[in-house]
């Protein structure tokens, strides 16, 4: 077999201008006028441009600036002109130039504006979420609560924002939801107590209004009868208060069940675009370092010379994900604030009704108990009669048997003494 021939002249060839490789991303044409601030600058970071990259676009926009209250432009668009002027083969640097000494048209001069002709990028942050990004974010979550000195050894590199307060702030919320658990458990335990207690209380007024009805004396029947009575209002005033108490319970669980789940849930979403948003700023650096050294070799970079898409996708996505983190992060220090002014608040509020409402009860029993103090002392016949509460009937039958029993005996005595005597 022949051995195959190379074209080695081919090869020497210088290689022919890229392309733009846009990875199925499209642009749309457009332009913005920016007023500048005190400091000449509209608040952009501009990347790419001549000569390495056919093309210009923002790397980052500043919080408080022109560009971010206006809201039009965004990472990853691509610069085409400052007040109608091309910025095409220019340099980063030149078009920043260009910005700063821009004047405006001529009946806007005064209020220092920019033209800023783009091309603005629409991509589809699904597509920036690679198997890189959540490799990243699970180193992100191991290194989380580790040391330096751990992750050093494990040759795990410590982002930024690493131990954040808010995160701590989960396992103090933990605390706090199993202190308001026990709380809940108690205070049903208490008031399932107390309800047996009221039952007791029922029992004793029945018994002893079941008593006083059958009593042969008046007195002691009124004394025994009230007595029952009184105890009976203890149970009704236990009642009124355990209707009084028990929204307690109600409240004390919408603060345990719904308002701490809730705020968990906050932390946890906010925790995880945390950990997103390291990932793409991780990215981003490497993406950096990586043109940094092919720079360094004086070799050209694919995704440079094409438009550097791939990077301005990633760009875009970074800036997502940390408008995403602002927003869960102002969120909870919201929920946070809420929720501790809630437990502070809720807490001594809620032990005032339970107390106030046993105080309640105590007085009113007090009260009952002092009324019972001037039935005392009972007067109670203790005669072979008394407590042997017989019916009417079972009162005739007992007459008639003693009956039969007396002439049964007078009988025998007569045998005695007339004997001989048999009709």
């Amino acid at each position: 077999m022949n051995s195959p021939r190379y074209d080695y002249d081919y090869l020497l060839q210088p290689a022919p201008l890229a392309m733009e490789d846009r990875m199925g991303m499209t642009v749309t044409s457009g332009n913005v006028a920016l007023t500048k601030d005190s400091s000449n600058l509209i608040g952009i970071s501009i990347g790419g441009g001549a000569p390495l990259c056919p093309c210009l676009y923002i790397v980052q926009i500043f919080d408080n600036t022109p560009a971010a209250k206006d809201g039009t432009l965004q990472c990853g668009d691509e610069l085409v002109g400052v007040n109608g002027m091309s910025v095409k083969g220019k340099t980063k640097v030149e078009v920043a130039k260009m910005i700063q000494s821009s004047k405006g048209a001529p009946e806007r001069r005064a209020q220092e504006e920019v033209t800023v002709n783009y091309n603005k990028l629409h991509a589809d942050p699904r597509q920036g979420k690679s198997l890189d990004i959540v490799l990243k974010k699970v180193k992100h979550r191991l290194v989380e609560n580790m040391s330096t000195t751990t992750a050093d050894a494990l040759g795990l590199s410590r982002a930024i924002l690493c131990n954040d307060t808010l995160i701590k702030r989960l396992e103090q919320l933990e605390q706090t939801e199993g202190v308001y658990r026990g709380l809940v458990e108690h205070a049903k335990a208490v008031l399932q107590a107390f309800f047996s207690l009221l039952q007791v209380y029922k029992a004793f007024g029945d018994t002893f209004a079941g008593i006083g009805v059958r009593e042969p004396q008046p007195r002691a029947s009124e004394a025994f009868r009230q007595f029952g009575d009184y105890h009976r209002q203890m149970e009704k005033y236990g009642i009124k208060m355990l209707k009084t108490v028990k929204p307690i319970l109600s409240d004390l669980g919408t603060y345990l069940y719904k308002a701490i789940p809730d705020t968990k849930l906050t932390i946890r979403k906010y925790a995880d675009t945390k950990f997103e948003y390291l990932s793409y700023c991780l990215k981003v650096k490497e993406m950096d370092d990586e043109e940094y050294s092919y720079n360094a070799l004086q070799e050209p970079l694919y995704r440079v010379e094409t438009g550097n898409y791939e990077y301005r996708l990633i760009l875009r996505c970074r800036q997502d994900a940390r408008a995403r983190f602002a927003r869960l992060r102002s969120d909870v220090l919201v929920k946070m604030e809420l929720l501790d002014n809630k437990h502070v608040q809720d807490v001594v509020w809620q032990l005032q009704r339970l107390v106030a409402g046993l105080a309640r009860f105590h007085a009113d029993t007090h009260e009952a108990l002092r009324a019972c103090a001037t039935l005392f002392p009972v007067e109670v016949d203790l005669a072979g009669s008394a407590f042997l509460y017989r019916t009417p009937a079972c009162d005739e039958a007992d007459d008639d048997g003693d009956d039969e029993l007396l002439q049964a005996d007078e009988a025998k005595e007569d045998e005695t003494l007339i004997p001989g005597l048999t009709d």
